[in-house]
């Protein structure tokens, strides 16, 4: 079994394909994490920790007379609590109605469960094939909380989920003040913590640093998961590389605010806790009441940061997507808004689609200013009825307009936002997040709508049915463009409003189950300002995410490179826009913005009706290639051969069963007498036989066995102009 008990030990031991986790029942009845790593047997490693007297390390009062070297403030614990005489980071604080914040927990017992556990009202991994959760029960006998602490796993990806679930059982109310997802103990170890920052049109830049004595944190406050930092994170030895050296991922399940914390401690242990952002979070649960906490996947590779990001890429693949769309072709589209901006009627719309659909493009996404008094950023929101007098008919007959031209069409959408000038907002103010009696922070002029209350995503839900429901709609593009502040709901009491923010993200998974349950044919795209809400969570629900508001080619290679570590490419939305870049001004050529795009979802923001008859030409080539290759790029195993910061990006996606191979290459710039690019390639069959073909450039054929490209590999064509890129093809033979 992947799960076990060893009831003469007292120890848990949850297995994968090529790790262990350790955990074991003490003879205080404390839940001690012993072991995470590459697998071993049932051997009790508990016997390896360190005990002795630290010196002002607190000792619990059944076992301080006795043994002072027995300490909760150096032992590797399973979940860690406030006030027991542990002095570092912990994952969980409650107030009692006394005031009291001490918690402490005792295991009880535990069970197995067939399955995955669900959690009600959040997103969780899925999946088809059987499999073993595990429950682990614990009590706090003194104010009546129960915490259980659930597992589950994904043995070929070395996945394991971690969840808690808080139940009070006592006879008086408590306030949850923070609450983790997961607390995970190192007795030992040189760390090195990965991280992704950035900033709109900028998002997921790689951040990798020694884990130094201290306390070291990544989060928002922001009401999403931000663009500033993603909600994943690796911790890795100091040596590890792409394909060498032990490391560990942690996605966090979760679209709103967050709190990753890493701290190492006086005995150079390493703790992390992952879990939503303490700081504006309070939550009461009243006797019998129960607060459920988002998920975390963990998982495992002991050969390097490029199997990690499989495990993950395949994870989400499989177990994260849902629906339809999971596994179903997606449409190559095209998306007016940096072809048009607002500056638009109707008749340009169909002029656009007509144009797409001749060169092969399946989807035509009508973008912002549809809709209400919306000539600009400053008005409509909420609104959600057609401007005819824009559009020349209704959004009905344009929708029929543009399928007649045998091409698919999708509709940009903010449910989450509101401007002031609106007419939701005239009949329906007190919707609005504001604090009482204070003007609003304003962000791209505009309000956003309490999603903490039913009757705002009632009303929501209502209005986008009814669009969906009249009009020929293929395609959603669910957008959110502020971060959240003066954080406030008129339907919440005082005692109440710490709930609000997570209550938003329940609310807002509230209404994105229902949609997408009872419009299963439509492709939801998720988008905050581009990759401000990037996460696994949304991920759920809308099986691609707008990557960035960032189209430039070369920024992207930083942007998709962050974003391989713990996402797929299945996952990423990507386009070819116009030059010069409308973000930064750079001009690439067409050929290296499709190679890039192709990275992704792929699809076009640009006016293809005025493109040359010679770029024409190009954009059917590229859908072509893209389509005969989609198999490949959108399932198959994907390798990061260079970095963003290489004066050549180089990635590869290898087919599961080895037979062919797409390596993509993009130049940042053009050298005097450069020096060659070589790059080794992985994961082709050693034995086998491959030719080498460029898709894009005149370059004579090679042949070269499995074994040779992976040791010796090949010798990348120069550039010759600046950002110049190859696609290059390898297939058994």
């Amino acid at each position: 079994m992947p799960i076990t008990w060893n009831e003469e030990k007292k120890l848990f031991n949850v297995t994968t394909k090529n790790a262990t986790y350790q955990m074991k029942v003490d003879s205080y009845n404390h839940l001690i994490h012993t072991y995470y790593g590459s697998q071993i047997d049932d051997t009790d490693m508990y016997t390896q920790i360190s005990f002795a007297d630290r010196g002002f390390s607190a000792n619990p009062y059944e076992a301080g007379k006795m043994d002072r070297t027995y300490s909760l403030d150096v032992l590797p614990q399973e979940y860690s609590c406030y006030g027991t005489g542990d002095f570092r980071i912990t994952g969980l604080r409650v107030k009692e109605s006394t005031g009291n914040q001490t918690v402490a927990l005792k295991y009880v017992k535990h069970a197995f469960f067939d399955g995955f556990h669900k959690i009600n009202g959040l997103p969780s991994v899925h999946g088809t094939s059987p499999s073993t959760s595990l429950c682990i029960t614990m009590k706090d006998d003194v104010n009546g909380l129960v915490v259980e602490l659930w597992y589950g796993i994904l043995e070929e990806t070395d996945v394991i989920t971690r969840t808690v679930k808080l139940i009070n059982r006592g006879n008086a109310q408590l306030i949850i003040e923070k609450a983790a997802s997961m607390n995970l103990d190192f007795t030992y170890g040189e760390f090195d913590w990965i991280t992704l920052h950035g900033r709109h049109a900028m998002e997921r830049n790689v951040e990798r640093r020694a884990i130094s004595h201290g306390i070291s944190s990544i989060g928002s406050v922001r009401g999403t998961s931000s663009h500033h930092y993603n909600p994943f994170t690796i911790l890795c030895e100091k040596e590890t590389t792409e394909t060498n050296g032990s490391c560990y991922g942690f996605s966090f399940m979760y679209s709103g605010e967050f709190l990753i914390e890493v701290e190492k401690d006086q005995m150079a242990q390493t703790r992390m806790i992952m879990g939503i952002h303490p700081d504006n979070f309070s939550w009461i649960l009243d006797p019998d009441q129960t607060l459920e906490l988002p998920m975390v996947i963990m998982s495992y590779s002991a050969n390097g940061l490029g199997k990690l990001s499989q495990n993950y890429h395949k994870t989400i693949k499989e177990n994260v997507i849902r629906g339809n769309w999971k596994n179903k072709r997606r449409p190559v589209l095209i998306n007016n808004w940096e072809a048009t901006y607002f500056d638009f009627t109707g008749d340009k719309l169909v002029e656009i689609a007509k144009e797409a659909q001749s060169l092969g493009i399946e989807l035509f996404v009508l973008d912002d200013g549809w809709f209400g008094k919306r000539d600009d950023d400053n008005s409509g929101l909420g609104d959600w009825y057609p401007n005819e007098k824009k559009l020349g008919c209704t959004l009905k007959e344009l929708g029929n307009r543009i399928v007649e031209q045998n091409i698919l069409f999708g509709l940009w959408l903010e449910p989450e936002a509101i401007n002031e000038d609106s007419d939701l907002y005239r009949a329906h103010p007190d919707w609005v997040i504001k604090a009482p009696g204070r003007m609003p922070a304003l962000g791209r002029n505009q309000l956003l709508l309490d999603f903490s209350r039913d009757d705002v995503c009632d009303y929501i839900i209502e209005v986008i049915s009814q669009l969906l429901t009249e009009v020929p709609i293929s395609y959603i593009k669910w957008d959110m463009n502020r971060s959240m502040c003066d954080k406030f709901s008129n339907n919440l009491d005082a005692a109440h409003q710490g709930e609000f923010a997570h209550r938003f993200i329940l609310g807002l998974y509230h209404v994105l189950e229902t949609l997408t349950t009872r419009f299963p044919d439509v492709l939801f795209e998720g988008c905050s300002g581009g990759g401000g809400r990037y996460d696994c969570g949304m991920l759920y629900y809308t099986p691609q995410i707008w990557l960035s508001d960032n189209t430039d080619a070369i920024n992207r290679l930083s942007i998709q490179y962050g974003s391989s570590l713990g996402y797929p490419v299945a996952t990423m939305g990507a386009h070819v826009s116009a030059i010069p870049n409308h973000q930064t001004g750079r001009s690439t050529s067409l050929s290296t913005r499709g190679t890039v795009a192709m990275a992704g979802t792929f699809g076009y923001e640009l006016d293809v009706t005025k493109l040359t008859e010679e770029e024409k030409v190009e954009v059917k080539k590229q859908i072509k290639t893209f389509q005969k290759y989609y198999d490949l790029i959108q399932n198959g195993v994907y390798y990061r051969l260079t970095s963003a910061d290489d004066i050549c990006t180089v990635w590869e996606i290898v087919a599961e069963n080895k037979s062919e191979a797409l390596i993509s290459a993009v130049y940042h710039g053009v050298e005097a007498n450069p020096i060659p690019i070589y790059v080794k390639i992985q994961g082709l069959d050693e034995k086998k036989q491959y030719e080498i073909s460029y898709l894009n450039a005149d370059c004579t054929k090679q042949i070269m066995s499995g074994i040779a490209l992976k040791n010796a590999g090949i010798n990348i064509k120069g550039a010759t102009t600046e950002f110049e890129s190859y696609q290059i093809y390898i297939r058994e033979i």
